[in-house]
């Protein structure tokens, strides 16, 4: 399934004096009118394509993954309320004194996983700047379907070097059990931060650019990440920041999209993998029961071919067994001479065991191969509904129609293995 990730562009900031650098609610300017960096990849493990465009030339995909830049994402660890639907609102007030802007300003996202009464961690974002993005985004027909972090806390601490904003600069970012920090290489401050016992537990990764910086700053091996490899681990991660005010809300088509993407999500496979076993399994069912009410019937007509030829040796080709041998049956009552029930004789007959006692002789009669027709002059409704009622009981039918009485048999239905 296709993913593509966006980068969100980092906000520009305007630090008042005195104000803290790890401050997350600084006044800023969006810079989302220049396009966005994306990646592009198809299994979710390689990189198709990247590149940067404007949100209405982005390539399509099944899955649309938001990125927002590393340092525009503060984190707090808190307990949980146990506040419900009105989690935000609970959030709001408990951390509105450790906050730096008005909290309704703020977008809060609680670590995936955990519900009132746990102690989790919450990442808190400007608002404003992701319904920005969010609304730039559908207005192109790009739907972001969640929102990941790059970097989050970490039970192992981990450390990625990459490259500053300036040429030559290194910095690295820490994850770790109490927060991510974004932390400057040159100088002593960061290895004051971090003791020697940490910088040997922790799991250190750099992007190929800055991998001889970082082994000569941390003084053993580093393994090589690529920003692309990076970025492709999103796919996996629990978390999503489209929660609470910002979470999807889906309609119409877009209910089946997303219902789709969803589906298709890797810990669904083993249900698509079922459901696809199911449907094999039910083709072959109905192939087999296909196959076995055909030799069934295949069965019948070589049954009733055997008495066709058995009953009537003169028979060299079965063409339709149940048709020949009312042929060969007719052929047989005629040479000896008995009368049939297309004949006039037994029409009469059939006729005269029916006559209403009221009635006086017929007419005139008509008589046509397997008919009988007898004018409807004079008959009552009364006594033609008796006179067809007799009939009936006799196993004949009598037609009523343009002034005339037509008896004869009823039509055969057809059956199986019979042809009309």
């Amino acid at each position: 399934m296709s993913t593509l990730i966006l980068f969100l562009p980092p906000r520009t900031r305007m630090r008042a004096q005195g104000q803290s650098a790890h401050a997350h609610a600084d006044a800023h300017a969006d810079n989302s009118g220049g396009g966005y960096a994306f990646l592009f990849s198809t299994d979710g493990q390689t990189v198709n394509r990247q590149g940067h465009s404007p949100a209405a030339l982005l390539p399509a995909a099944a899955t649309v993954i938001a990125v927002p830049a590393e340092a525009d994402i503060a984190w707090q660890r808190v307990e949980l309320p146990r506040a419900g639907r009105q989690m935000r609102s609970a959030l709001a007030g408990l951390m509105e004194e450790s906050l730096l802007d008005d909290p309704e300003n703020l977008h809060f996202a609680v670590e995936p996983g955990r519900v009132g009464g746990d102690t989790a961690w919450v990442a808190v974002t400007s608002r404003a700047a992701l319904l920005q993005h969010l609304a730039l985004l559908e207005a192109a027909q790009v739907f972001v379907d969640r929102i990941v972090p790059l970097s989050v806390p970490s039970a192992q601490p981990q450390g990625h070097f990459h490259a500053g904003s300036t040429q030559d600069q290194v910095k690295l970012r820490w994850s770790h059990p109490d927060g991510v920090a974004n932390l400057p290489l040159d100088g002593a401050l960061t290895r004051q931060l971090l003791p020697e016992a940490l910088l040997q537990t922790a799991t250190w990764t750099a992007t190929p650019a800055v991998v001889a910086q970082a082994e000569q700053w941390l003084g053993s091996a580093v393994s090589v990440t690529s920003d692309e490899q990076r970025a492709l681990a999103v796919i996996d991660s629990p978390w999503n920041l489209r929660q609470f005010e910002l979470a999807q809300r889906t309609r119409g088509l877009r209910t089946v999209r997303q219902a789709y993407r969803q589906f298709m999500q890797p810990n669904w496979r083993p249900v698509r993998i079922g459901l696809v076993a199911l449907l094999a399994v039910q083709v072959l069912g109905l192939n087999l029961l296909a196959w076995r009410y055909n030799q069934q019937l295949q069965a019948g007509k070589a049954s009733l071919s055997r008495t066709l030829t058995d009953s009537y040796p003169q028979v060299r080709a079965v063409l339709d067994a149940p048709v020949q041998m009312q042929r060969e049956t007719e052929l047989l009552r005629a040479s000896a001479g008995r009368p049939g029930d297309q004949d006039l004789e037994a029409l009469l007959a059939a006729a005269a065991a029916a006559w209403p006692t009221e009635r006086g002789p017929a007419e005139a009669l008509s008589f046509e191969p397997g008919r009988l027709i007898v004018p409807a002059t004079g008959w009552s409704e009364a006594q033609i509904s008796q006179f067809r009622t007799q009939l009936q009981s006799n196993g004949w039918q009598l037609d009523s129609a343009e002034g005339r009485l037509t008896l004869s048999r009823p039509a055969a239905k057809n059956t199986p293995g019979t042809a009309s």
